[in-house]
């Protein structure tokens, strides 16, 4: 797996204990940590997606505690959720690279750990046919926590030339990195929240703009033409550049 991209070095201010964060005062939050389920950042995540899809339930896949790098193993998401779009897709969210838990040391900082959670819209029908792409995201959190190298807007990841979905046809082979259309970011009490879509494309395409990045705005637009919130299709043939 190979990712494109030039790292910034994020800034990370210190909390101050007089400032109001997201409506919260210090030691309000203070407080707060002494109720075991207090999870704000779980709370942002669950909160932006119910605006996009009231009063929908999603399927959500929680991975195993004893497979969570806390706990010695590689699982660095706490799990995924899946919600069904009315426009027909579904749309995945991850838990975990950013704070989900009370944390004095997260309070007020400029951007809640890596500053975004990813998402990935698939046509598909049903939750079962997604979990390989929570599994996708997994390794991609993995990556990033072990390499402490994040991703940001119009980064790409060129595959192997191997279908993503493995054990499939797909002619999509990478992944470009988008701003989610329909997920806002977010100010939270610890810091500013980002939703990074990862939006499936070509082997072609993905050599295409790795040869030359400005045709990344080219390939955004022709696909907006007619898939505007960068739905991954795994039976897309056509290039959009």
């Amino acid at each position: 797996m190979h990712i494109f991209h030039k790292p910034k070095k994020k800034i990370v201010h210190a909390h101050s204990k007089e400032k109001i964060v997201a409506g919260m005062r210090f030691e309000d939050y203070q407080k707060a940590l002494a109720d075991e389920d207090f999870a704000p950042g779980w709370d942002v995540i669950e909160d932006s997606f119910a605006k996009c899809y009231p009063n929908q339930k999603p399927k959500h896949y929680a991975t195993t505690l004893t497979s969570r790098a806390l706990f010695g193993g590689n699982e660095y998401l706490d799990g995924y959720s899946i919600y069904t779009s009315p426009k027909g897709y579904q749309h995945i969210v991850t838990y975990g690279m950013t704070n989900l838990y009370g944390d004095e040391q997260a309070f007020g900082q400029t951007y809640s750990r890596w500053g975004y959670e990813m998402t990935m819209k698939l046509q598909e029908h049903s939750y079962e046919d997604c979990v390989w792409a929570c599994n996708m995201l997994g390794n991609l959190a993995r990556y990033t926590y072990t390499t402490k190298r994040f991703f940001e807007e119009n980064q790409y990841v060129l595959g192997n030339q191997e279908p993503i979905k493995q054990g499939s046809d797909s002619k999509i082979t990478s992944l470009l990195i988008i701003k989610d259309n329909e997920i806002p970011e977010v100010e939270s009490v610890h810091g500013l929240v980002t939703y990074l879509q990862l939006v499936g494309i070509l082997w072609e395409e993905a050599c295409a703009i790795r040869e030359d990045p400005s045709k990344i705005p080219i390939l955004l637009e022709n696909m907006r033409k007619d898939n505007p919130d960068g739905v991954t299709d795994l039976k897309r043939v056509n290039s959009y550049l």
